[in-house]
């Protein structure tokens, strides 16, 4: 007798011979049903109640009666006869159905609660192969019953599933969709010589077949050792993916394939939806239907028309992950920019620009429509070409685009001297009002749409010189001559604050300086070093001593006002017009945190508390009114991973817009979605965003999934049990990561993304995850209860 143990707790435990009677008391019903008093045969009318037959019997019941390949069996129905199974009925369905004891047979569990449309519980209670001799099968019939005891004590309720032991030729498991593309016009099939039970436990990986609906071949891909045998002892999972050998020939034959995908038709006509199936192919050619239920847990798919998107555009600008209200001071000031550059260059339809927006946050994670940025090729060239739209656009904006080209120099020029201006004469935010935070903020969500739709036209119209400076270039001199003079990091952007474009914006000061070894500052004169710009140098500057860098009487500011307006058109002249745009945009930001940061600090709160705000949150607390009353209990977001580089939308989650779901290099996504966390082993208390590692998807590991952010392992296949419950649980999986449990040790951080098949080392740092709530802020706090004049030093 081969015990199959599809519990995921204490394993298997040996029957105890016979028992006499076996008592069905202690498992508790599950519904008011009339109760059989005897053992039913699973071609009998009514054994299709799954409250009684449980869901696995009533389902081959279904496919039988509909006259699918079902092999025949006997159910025991959860709690026959009252609380005693009739030993009598028993014996003799036995007998009949082993032919004296002489056929092996196969004893599972049939609980209500598995194999629904909302859970499968998939391998949660016990089987038990090769039952042979009546003795053994009552020990194999108490063994699955005792499967159904819980954790707590409870039982869930169970009826038992009896059926002939088939020594498959070849067996497997067949989804009528792809669960991990989320395609319902694929079937997706795994394969193993011998029984599907090696390939549903994990034990053993399959080959795979993607099969068009009416079978034909899309693409394989083996993974099983050329010892395969279809004996009980099952080989060790193989680590990669290799070719079928020509020698031994194909696992499954066209005819085969064309067959199964019938199957899968059929079954899906007879259940009304896609099924999980499994299945075998006698010696004789034959295929059986072994259990079909539906398949629980779908991937997301774009629908049609979904907008391609990515980061690569923004992501020089906003790299990290945002809150958000600095979602709404960056993004939506980018987004319009980026707007009129497209309306005003004719490049992109006006009512597709006022419905769709050319920048937005997934995740808090910024990414851009890449069609209309036109980074991507249209879907169909040829069609594109034959469309007079664009071209009669883009004619109609000739005319303006040209003389724009030709005084835009000019007006970028312009743009950044008033910039300059205006940055040079704003006082301290230590010394404004309420109402002046809110005027000058305000203000800087406004020239950032000029300055972000000037610095796109910039790009797509004027032509810089190949070894023009940049302002990224001008600012690594910069911060190489400050370490060579011995000025501190946390003052250097207060002397230079060209340096800041080195930095991204960011309310929580994340932002560092580079710490590798920077080029020499020689392509620069002293003249030039000494003539940038340096508009905040009346300040607070973030971990410094701003008594040193404020300065707030009106004499010194009238001086200092026409310096800095100096310094900052010499600076302006000595980039490029897109460069000294862009320089602006980030200086411009900085001013943004300076003075969300001296909001937070008359608020007595943190700066990156104060990120959990909106923007119309925060002016409506800066014109007087209370913070939000829900403020308190908002949490920072979960820290998600970078996107892929071209993703579109399905239901909120990420799809990667190329789906490579299993790569050369072995690594295969099996459960969809994406997430970081630490690395855990299994043993030990596991972190609280624990990604387990292990060598395979071994279903004793069920409990643990529900507490997981990621699981990764070394092998298994996407329709084993602990992917399907994986999909259940919504949890990011992937698989075939060659030698993970060595490269990826306890602790490290790892970006698991199931959709793509991927898995990234030390992705995200281990700090980024902020989620203790707002105890200590007053939801009834205005911003002027903490005046200025009372309050010592200035904002953080």
């Amino acid at each position: 007798m081969t015990t199959l143990d599809e519990r995921h707790g204490e394993g298997a435990r040996d029957g105890d011979g016979h028992r006499g009677e076996i008592a069905l008391g202690r498992v508790e019903a599950y519904g008011p049903a009339p109760v059989p008093s005897a053992v039913v045969p699973l071609d009998r009318p009514g054994t299709e109640l799954p409250r009684i037959m449980g869901s696995k019997a009533a389902n081959l019941a279904r496919a039988a009666g509909a006259g699918l390949p079902v092999l025949p069996g006997f159910v025991i129905p959860h709690r026959a006869g009252g609380d005693m199974i009739n030993m009598v009925a028993l014996r003799r369905a036995w007998h009949e159905l082993s032919d004296g004891g002489t056929r092996p047979l196969v004893v599972r569990s049939s609980s209500p609660q598995e194999d629904t449309v909302e859970s499968s519980l998939a391998g949660r209670f016990d089987s038990v192969l090769d039952v042979r001799g009546w003795r053994d099968f009552l020990a194999a019939v108490q063994r699955v019953l005792d499967s159904a005891e819980r954790p707590d004590g409870s039982a869930a309720p169970m009826a038992v599933l009896v059926q002939p032991m088939l020594a498959a030729r070849v067996g497997g498991v067949m989804f009528g969709a792809d669960p991990v593309a989320g395609r319902a016009d694929r079937i997706l099939v795994s394969a193993v010589r011998g029984g599907p039970d090696s390939l549903v436990s994990g034990a053993r990986n399959g080959t795979g077949y993607w099969l068009g609906t009416h079978g034909r071949l899309l693409r394989t891909e083996a993974a099983e050792t050329s010892d395969e045998t279809a004996d009980e002892t099952w080989p060790e999972p193989s680590a990669g993916a290799r070719l079928e050998s020509a020698s031994t020939g194909p696992l499954l034959t066209h005819t085969e394939l064309f067959r199964l995908a019938r199957l899968a038709r059929r079954v899906r006509k007879v259940f009304g939806r896609p099924q999980d199936v499994e299945f075998g192919f006698d010696a004789d050619g034959r295929l059986w239907l072994f259990q079909s239920r539906p398949i629980t847990a779908m991937a997301a798919r774009p629908a049609r028309g979904a907008r391609l998107l990515g980061p690569g555009p923004v992501a020089e600008t906003l790299p990290e992950q945002l809150a958000p209200l600095e979602e709404d001071l960056w993004v939506a000031p980018m987004a319009r920019g980026l707007s009129a550059a497209l309306d005003i260059g004719g490049t992109a339809p006006r009512r597709l620009l006022r419905s769709v927006p050319v920048v937005r946050t997934v995740g808090g994670r910024p990414a851009a429509d890449l069609r209309l940025l036109g980074t991507v090729p249209p879907r169909h060239r040829w069609l594109a070409l034959l469309n007079p739209a664009p071209g009669a656009r883009r004619l109609g904006a000739a005319w303006r685009v040209g003389r724009l080209a030709t005084a835009l120099p000019g007006l970028a020029t312009d743009l950044v001297a008033d910039v300059d201006r205006r940055l040079a004469e704003i006082p301290s935010p230590t010394t404004l009002s309420g109402t002046s935070l809110a005027a000058e903020l305000r203000w800087t969500r406004r020239v950032l749409v000029s300055l972000h739709a000037q610095e796109a036209l910039a790009g797509a119209l004027l032509r810089e010189p190949p070894m023009s400076r940049t302002a990224a270039g001008t600012a690594l001199a910069a911060l190489t001559e400050a370490r060579a003079r011995g000025i501190p990091d946390d003052q250097v952007t207060a002397a230079d604050p060209v340096v800041l474009a080195l930095t991204a914006p960011s309310l929580g000061g994340r932002g560092r300086l580079p710490n590798a070894a920077l080029p020499p500052a020689d392509n620069l004169s002293s003249t030039a070093l000494a003539s940038r710009a340096t508009p905040f140098a009346r300040t607070a500057q973030p971990g410094t001593d701003t008594t040193s860098t404020t300065h707030t009487t009106n004499t010194s500011s009238t001086t200092a006002t026409a310096a800095t307006a100096a310094t900052a058109r010499a600076s302006s002249a000595a980039l490029p017009p897109r460069e000294a745009l862009r320089l602006r945009v980030r200086w411009v930001q900085e001013l943004q945190v300076r003075l969300v940061r001296e909001v937070a600090l008359r608020l007595g709160m943190e700066a990156e508390r104060i990120g959990l705000l909106r923007w119309a949150e925060l002016t409506h607390v800066l014109d007087g009114g209370p913070l939000p009353a829900d403020l308190h209990a908002r949490v920072p977001q979960p820290a998600s991973p970078p996107l892929p580089d071209e993703f579109r939308l399905a239901d909120g989650q990420v799809v990667a817009a190329d789906r490579d779901s299993r790569r050369s290099d072995g690594v295969r996504g099996v459960s969809a979605g994406r997430a970081v966390g630490t690395v855990w082993d299994g043993s030990g208390p596991p972190p609280a965003d624990a990604v387990l590692v292990v060598r395979t998807l071994d279903p004793a590991l069920a409990p643990v999934l529900p507490g997981l952010t990621g699981l990764v392992a070394q092998t298994g296949s996407p329709l084993s049990h602990l992917a399907v419950l994986a999909r259940e649980f919504g949890l990011p999986a992937v698989v075939g990561a060659a030698d993970a449990v060595r490269r990826f040790p306890p602790g490290s951080r790892l970006t698991v993304d199931g959709t793509a098949g991927d898995v990234r080392l030390n992705a995200l740092p281990a700090d980024v995850r902020p989620d203790a709530p707002l105890q200590d802020l007053r939801p009834d706090a205005r911003l002027e209860d903490v005046r200025p004049d009372v309050r010592q030093g200035d904002a953080p």
